[in-house]
């Protein structure tokens, strides 16, 4: 059983990190939305370029080389130990979180390393409203932390629990 929960957090990181990488090469590269600075999808949901050269929603901006090194690096910190509770964890309903935030974290970290910036173009907005322009790579990891969240914020819904170690007592 914690091999399947493992190799399924596993997958769905590896698909994630797919999802995002290939929907920024089609924005890029197909839609050319660089040049064109944004496509309107719908009334509420437009393709909007932004380099993204912060954190979450543009916060801490640095635009030195070695300011994209140290999100970077930051970054990965963060996957390896998104990795060790993978590998610990008994639970499907953790796994797949930790997994989508793990693809995410690591989708962002490849555009830093690779454009210096991520690729943000996802812009939602209503009633006069628009939220953060924002990628597959970020959705993800908003989605597994909320997840994450939800999970925790359930009684007798924790790894403890699930290992039985609250019943050692």
């Amino acid at each position: 059983m914690r091999l399947s929960v493992v190799l399924s957090g596993l997958v769905t990181a590896i698909v994630v990190l797919a999802a995002d990488q290939g929907s920024k090469w089609w924005v890029l590269h197909g839609l050319h939305l660089p040049e064109i600075g944004q496509v309107v999808i719908l009334p509420v949901l437009n393709f909007t370029m932004v380099w993204n050269r912060g954190v979450t929603f543009g916060l801490l901006t640095g635009n030195s080389n070695f300011a994209h090194l140290a999100l970077a690096v930051f970054a990965l910190a963060v996957v390896i130990v998104l990795a060790i509770w993978l590998t610990r964890t008994q639970r499907l309903i953790i796994a797949l979180p930790v997994g989508a935030i793990a693809g995410g974290a690591l989708g962002n970290v490849a555009d830093r390393l690779h454009y210096g910036a991520v690729v943000d173009f996802i812009q939602a907005h209503a009633f006069g409203y628009s939220w953060y322009v924002f990628n597959v790579a970020d959705a993800a990891i908003v989605c597994g932390v909320a997840a994450l969240v939800i999970d925790n914020l359930l009684p007798g819904r924790s790894d403890a629990t699930a290992s039985g170690a609250k019943n050692r007592g």
